[in-house]
């Protein structure tokens, strides 16, 4: 869809099961990753979302096969020389996710374009802890007007350390240590869910990394990888609060399914402090066996505001994509709840939508503001913000809001949630795209 209007008549009561899909953020890194394997890879528990067909779109520009073996099974083939010439320009101005190629190709392309990125607007978004960590394994990227101009020599094992814990950063790092020759390792590394996912899967490729899940990986670096028979993707954990979310702001009985729970735990956690019940049902192993999983049932109950702010911070921290999430969880708890959205510069400027809804937000600076609750939601007219988060919140408070609300151009959202409009339709939300 592009960018469609949706129409939601809100303040209903949603009941049933949702069940997690994965995510944009760990399939992109698998996918960029399977250039590496220069050979084939069968992924399954494959996303469609927006930014997943983006990537696919530069990737098959470039030469790279790929086949639907059924609905959420992928079989890519990247055994062909690569055409960087052919790279699909408008399709890398559209996702910010493509700079993982810096880290993909960095064993396989001598000298190349990269054409700059779009995606999420939220200020000046620096790449260079991408770029300090990439040049120590051999990598140069100069900067041009509209794109990278990419320099690889002979990769060689390093030690590093990562300016800073970015999940995308890391993974361009672990990308470029797994052929390097030597022993590499990346201290101050991301753990988050996406990079471990991402890591997992190289190591089924024959990839050697140790210390997966921590901030201190090893990485002893391999010839050549080998193809990959199956591996399915790890059921992204920020599709699963976006569930929770609505659930509770909707003050709904519903069932997340294939919740990924050590990411999802210390949001489990403050939600807890806020009085909201919840239960954790049918544990067990992911179908990688890698993750943990849970079901999660939602219990509405009376909520209170957080005791101290509300921050993102790099894994085992809360995660950052999912504190706007909470935002309209807090319109609905009694008190004042400071959210303090410090890792992009303009993202808390959108928290102020939520005012068109009736939501009592006081912005106190570009990171800071200050969520008063409860409050009764009222339907609205809104422009979805080009950024998927707080789209995604806002959609969430007019779910919860009585009346018929409108969000307009909501191509921002649908880059990360899958089916979104026909999952909440399943659980008995009124919502549907308006024919253009």
């Amino acid at each position: 869809m592009s960018n469609s209007t949706l129409v939601i008549n809100g303040g209903k009561k949603l009941k049933g099961v949702i069940e997690t899909s994965s995510g944009k953020n760990a399939t992109v890194a698998v996918l960029c990753a399977s250039v590496l394997v220069k050979g084939k890879s069968i992924l399954k528990d494959f996303s469609h979302v927006e930014d997943v067909e983006r990537m696919i779109e530069v990737l098959s520009s470039i030469g790279v096969k790929f086949a639907w073996l059924d609905n959420t099974t992928l079989s890519v083939d990247s055994s062909n020389s690569l055409q960087m010439n052919n790279i699909d320009k408008k399709a890398c101005a559209s996702a910010r996710i493509v700079l993982l190629l810096f880290g993909a190709l960095a064993a396989r392309e001598k000298k190349y374009r990269l054409y700059k990125t779009g995606g999420c607007k939220l200020g000046e978004r620096t790449i260079r802890p991408h770029l300090y960590a990439l040049q120590k394994f051999g990598v140069k990227v100069v900067s041009r007007l509209k794109y990278y101009e990419v320099k690889n020599s002979s990769l060689k094992a390093r030690d590093i350390v990562m300016y800073e814990s970015g999940d995308t950063a890391t993974e361009n790092a672990i990308m470029a240590a797994t052929l390097a020759a030597g022993v590499s390792t990346v201290k101050f590394a991301s753990a988050n869910y996406m990079v471990q996912d991402l890591c997992y899967y190289l190591n089924t490729a024959g990839a050697k990394i140790e210390g997966i899940g921590t901030t201190s990986l090893k990485i002893t670096g391999v010839k050549k990888l080998h193809d990959v028979d199956s591996y399915y993707l790890i059921p992204d954990p920020v599709d699963a609060m976006a569930w929770i979310s609505v659930a509770i702001t909707t003050k709904s009985s519903l069932t997340i399914k294939n919740c990924a729970y050590d990411f999802l735990a210390l949001e489990l956690e403050n939600l807890s402090v806020m009085g909201q019940k919840y239960s954790l049902l049918n544990k067990r192993k992911s179908k990688s066996g890698n993750f943990d999983l849970v079901d999660i049932k939602i219990i509405p109950g009376k909520l209170t505001a957080l005791p101290d702010k509300l921050h993102g911070r790099p894994y085992p921290g809360l995660n950052i994509d999912n504190v706007p999430l909470f935002v309209p969880i807090l319109t609905q708890a009694e008190g004042e709840t400071l959210v303090h959205d410090w890792v992009y510069e303009n993202r808390a400027i959108y928290y102020l939508e939520l005012k068109k809804l009736g939501a009592n937000i006081l912005l106190l600076d570009p990171h800071r503001a200050l969520v008063k609750g409860s409050t009764n939601l009222q339907a609205g007219d809104i422009v979805c913000p080009p950024a998927i988060r707080p789209g995604m919140a806002i959609l969430i408070a007019m779910l919860a809001a009585k009346g018929k609300s409108v969000l307009r151009d909501a191509y921002p959202i649908e880059r990360a949630y899958e089916n979104l409009v026909e999952r909440l339709q399943g659980v008995g939300a009124d919502i549907s795209v308006l024919a253009e």
